[in-house]
């Protein structure tokens, strides 16, 4: 297989010379082929993965199996540049949420699950992210540990990497979640397209809107409140970093935060109204 030679040559060089942009090339041609972008009226955004399309997608099998290869060879150890360590994280999360849909079929037949609830159970229905499966430098690691003990984690805040703005770029293949991005994150746009996902997000009724004298807001700042008042002095004001002045003033004048439900439905454009 060409692709699985490329890679071969790849991973057999120093791990500190490769870039991030061929670490991570599978999983950014699974991105061009089938992920979705939707711009609103008010510069918000949309995305969804096309998940029935990528699964019929001769190619998308191999290029899963030659990413979760590459990943496995690969010491996240050498990273020692912020963006460059966070692009990886994020990159990873996302790939293996991405690639363990499209892997495991409901039940273990043929149908998609429609939410990644579907991988749990009753008293458990967030399992998929605390299990440890996802192979990275030869140690498995969980969705909730590439999160919560390292992007958001004691050794990245110590450094001066942790950064609330992550919980906007990982991606828990929901509708409820910012949006996926079409371009994989590398050292160089990691900072700018944080922000952006932030910014354009915060533009969705799912993740924020005014109702009379309440500010609703996605459920993200109920779970993670902590890392956004390490940055600011309450939800306002870390939030008025990135909305127009206008909607700051329309925030200024709510008396109270409500949460709004997150939704677990799967990103798929069916699951969208504004795809239909």
């Amino acid at each position: 297989m060409i692709v699985g030679l490329f890679f071969a040559i790849v991973v057999a060089q120093p791990l500190s010379a490769i870039e991030l942009d061929e670490l991570f090339a599978p999983y950014q041609e699974i991105l061009a082929d089938h992920l979705v972008e939707k711009d609103l009226e008010n510069d918000g955004l949309v995305t969804a993965f096309r998940y029935r399309e990528a699964v019929e997608d001769e190619t998308t099998m191999e290029r899963l199996q030659t990413q979760r290869e590459a990943l496995s060879d690969f010491d996240p150890g050498v990273l020692d540049e912020k963006y460059q360590a966070i692009a990886f994280w994020l990159n990873s999360y996302n790939f293996f949420m991405l690639a363990h849909i499209l892997e495991n079929p409901k039940d273990g037949g043929s149908a998609l699950i429609e939410s990644v609830r579907d991988y749990g159970s009753l008293f458990r229905p967030y399992r998929v992210f605390s299990r440890d499966i996802f192979t990275i430098g030869g140690r498995d690691y969980s969705l909730s540990e590439m999160e919560n003990e390292i992007l958001l984690g004691d050794d990245f805040k110590r450094r001066g990497w942790k950064e609330a703005r992550v919980h906007f770029a990982v991606n828990c293949a929901s509708v409820g979640c910012p949006p996926l991005r079409a371009d994989i994150y590398t050292a160089d746009n990691t900072d700018a397209l944080m922000t952006e996902n932030t910014e354009r997000a915060m533009r969705t009724p799912r993740h924020m809107h005014i109702d009379g004298d309440t500010l609703r807001l996605s459920q993200l700042f109920e779970w993670y409140e902590d890392d956004y008042l390490e940055e600011a002095e309450d939800l306002h004001a870390w939030i008025g970093q990135f909305v127009s002045d206008e909607a700051r003033e329309d925030m200024a004048q709510t008396r109270r935060i409500r949460f709004i439900d997150y939704d677990w439905t799967l990103n798929a454009p069916e699951f969208f109204p504004e795809f239909e």
